[in-house]
């Protein structure tokens, strides 16, 4: 679509680097264009823990391709900015699809950009290629080192970067579930709330299964296309729907809420169940949900 291309047959980066849609007529590029300052950067970026993803707004053709940065530089400066910072363009399946596989996440790149008044947000305006700079490295490998801690009754947890959260494999009932809590919650707050549902596992495994079969057990019946011997409907029944339920993570919070997520057993054809609620009223809320 913009031309990023050569002509059929040679490969992408055996092609001398074109501009992205900056010259085109193009209203989305020039409504996100409008958002950063005119001048023209040759910038070098750590790119963070997850790759470019796109989005789409309304009835809009083209995606919002971004990519989250955790450092950068002006080519010719030795100013470094670190933070979190995130680095868009507007693309076409074909450049999605490009940027996808050609700027991988933890990497260094350099391309041309423009840069918003707060720094905060950067606008792609070439395709990227790798790039080298000692100062950047060092963050970069920084960035990539293990981040864990060890609770005592809960075990070792690690930071995942791709969603921002701890987690840890743990024993629930004679079955492995994974335990989160996001990064930027109270890690006190938190690790208590976890330890006072692990104290009382049996009690609240039985009410948030059994919230879930009361809000969507009719849900189920309604998506159920088993059948007798005479071809009529088989029913869910409440205590098939709550045994069929596999427990698979629970999301802890510093205030005392609360979110199970169970694989659904084939209740809805491998969607999944979560159960939200708190440690003083107990749940409220359910869904399926994928």
């Amino acid at each position: 679509m913009f031309g990023l291309f050569k002509s059929k047959g040679e490969k992408p980066e055996e092609k001398e680097r074109k501009p992205l849609p900056e010259k085109q007529e193009n209203r989305q590029f020039r409504e996100l264009a409008a958002q950063f300052a005119p001048e023209e950067l040759t910038i070098l970026a750590v790119t963070g823990a997850n790759g470019f993803g796109g989005g789409k707004a309304g009835k809009e053709k083209l995606w919002r391709a971004s990519i989250g940065l955790t450092a950068w530089m002006e080519e010719d400066s030795p100013d470094i900015h670190r933070g979190e910072f995130v680095l868009s363009t507007i693309a076409d399946d074909q450049l999605l699809e490009h940027l996808q596989r050609r700027v991988p996440r933890d990497f260094i790149i350099k391309f041309k950009g423009r840069v918003s008044e707060d720094g905060q947000r950067l606008l792609l305006l070439d395709l990227p290629e790798p790039a080298f700079d000692p100062d950047l490295k060092a963050i970069l490998e920084e960035q990539k080192k293990p981040v864990t801690f060890w609770e005592e009754g809960l075990g070792t947890f690690t930071l995942n970067r791709q969603v921002d959260w701890f987690e840890t494999e743990l024993d629930w009932l004679g079955g492995q579930i994974s335990l989160v809590f996001d990064v930027g919650e109270d890690r006190a707050g938190a690790l208590q709330n976890a330890k006072a549902l692990l104290a009382d596992a049996g009690s609240w495994d039985k009410r948030v299964r059994e919230y879930a079969a009361d809000e969507l057990l009719e849900l189920a019946n309604d998506w159920s296309q088993d059948m007798d011997e005479d071809g009529g409907a088989v029913e869910v029944t409440r205590e098939q729907f709550v045994e069929r339920m596999e427990l698979e993570s629970i999301e802890v919070r510093a205030d005392g809420s609360f979110q199970f997520w169970f694989g659904d057993g084939d209740l809805f054809y491998g969607h999944s169940i979560w159960v939200s609620g708190d440690l003083e009223n107990g749940p409220n809320d359910a869904a399926m949900e994928g």
